[in-house]
């Protein structure tokens, strides 16, 4: 069995779910085919829900109408029988009178995941009406039906592992299965989702609950790169890395994959695959359990950084400090990215912001708190990066033009990370791509 998931630009044009349907016939080998919602759905249904929770529904209704005209003039291009696009025209219906009937009733949460729904929902059913009209012999499996988390919103991969081999069962002697990305029930069994990107971790807890021999990530871009490639002119792409790797790459920036798309995967050691839907010929990117070379990969930075300094000489060693301030962060669910600490003080990084103000008000009594906002945090990723020879006198050189707020080295042997103020974001990437690669 064989997972291949497209992302939004790989089936936003009828051309590219074209496209698609012919990757996903190119050979025999059973497949269950994950796929996002149209490119721009997803943003236009967080509008229009913006829109409804403000009570705006005049807004939301010219925006809902908006997306169903651009939805009508798809299925004309996508199909060409009579019959199939008046199937994909009652799909249509069907969904969009739910978002008209959203504009009569009270917004809540549970409506707004209901709404974010729709994209996958939408491009799923149509793309079905396009293979049956191509008569390639498929079943449409729900996700609401097997994908899910629990309370914590973690996913069960044991019961998702369970539900799914139940739905593969009702569908004896065929080979070919689509589903939608990103979404799921939650511990209420409401309608949910995986957050954004998460139809690539939807496609890698697929992977692992049937143990595919791979699973494949389509995206617009020919694998993962050794920097960022809409900064950076000169980057290449890497053919093989490690899933450790991988899985700091993404947390820490490279936006061709979801950080959360590693973990399962890795679980059941079913590698990875980045390729391209405009290149399918190209190599991409292989991610497997073994680092098949040492040294330095690639570059990656992730933005919106909070800088949280707490100082005090009095109570920094004192006995279970640092747990003292690391429960402030448990208790309002913010992980932390960096730490540094020094005897007076300890430093640490944060890519949420909504509880920042409280985080604050409770580490007060521990000493003098610092918030510094508008930073980067800049990621060397690589095998045994820590023994590399050289490898921090040729970073520090490469960089000694930026003003570095904080370093972390030492806590992983894949990872050096540096925090930067935002604005110097490009002239880093730039300084390493030079210094580190010669390029």
């Amino acid at each position: 069995m064989k997972v291949m998931k497209f992302g939004g630009t790989s089936v936003g044009k009828p051309e590219r779910m074209h496209q698609v349907a012919e990757l996903i016939t190119a050979d025999a080998t059973p497949k269950i085919v994950v796929l996002s919602a149209l490119s721009g759905t997803t943003n236009a249904l967080v509008s229009i829900s913006n829109a409804l929770a403000q009570h705006d529904k005049a807004t939301a209704k010219s925006q809902i109408e908006t997306l169903e005209a651009h939805y009508h003039s798809f299925i004309t291009s996508l199909l060409k029988t009579e019959s199939a696009r008046q199937a994909a025209s009652a799909i249509i219906a069907e969904h969009f009178e739910f978002l008209h009937i959203i504009l009569r009733i009270s917004f809540s949460e549970a409506l707004y995941k209901d709404i974010l729904a729709q994209g996958e929902l939408l491009s799923t059913k149509l793309f079905s009406v396009y293979l049956t009209e191509i008569n390639i012999p498929h079943a449409l499996l729900p996700a609401l039906e097997f994908m899910s988390i629990d309370a914590n919103e973690e996913p069960q991969l044991p019961l998702i592992q369970q539900r799914l081999a139940q739905q593969i069962a009702k569908h004896n002697g065929i080979q070919l299965f689509v589903t939608q990305g990103y979404i799921c029930r939650n511990a209420k069994g409401e309608v949910d989702n995986l957050k954004r990107g998460g139809s690539d971790y939807t496609a890698s807890l697929i992977a692992a609950a049937v143990k595919a021999e791979v699973c494949e990530i389509w995206t617009d871009i020919d694998g993962m790169h050794n920097n960022d490639p809409r900064i950076v002119d000169t980057t290449l792409p890497i053919e093989e890395l490690s899933f450790d790797e991988a899985a700091e790459l993404a947390y820490f920036g490279a936006k061709i994959l979801h950080p959360t798309c590693i973990w399962p995967a890795q679980q059941e050691n079913v590698p990875v695959k980045l390729l391209n839907t405009m290149q399918p010929e190209a190599k991409g990117t292989t991610i497997t359990s073994t680092a098949m070379q040492e040294g330095i990969k690639a570059v990656a930075a992730k933005d919106g950084i909070i800088a949280i300094k707490v100082k005090s000489s009095r109570m920094l060693l004192a006995y279970g400090f640092l747990r003292k301030v690391f429960e402030v962060f448990e208790k309002y669910k913010t992980p932390i990215d960096m730490i540094t600490t020094s005897e007076v003080a300890v430093s640490v990084t944060i890519d949420n912001e909504t509880y920042v103000d409280d985080i604050v008000r409770e580490l007060n009594p521990f000493g003098t708190v610092e918030v510094t906002t508008h930073q980067t945090i800049v990621s060397v990723v690589g095998n045994n990066i820590a023994s590399t020879e050289y490898l921090l006198q040729k970073l520090f050189t490469a960089i000694q033009h930026i003003p570095v707020t904080m370093v972390s080295y030492g806590g992983s042997s894949h990872n050096v990370s540096l925090l930067v103020p935002n604005q110097y974001k490009e002239a880093t990437l730039q300084a390493l791509n030079t210094g580190l690669f010669g390029l």
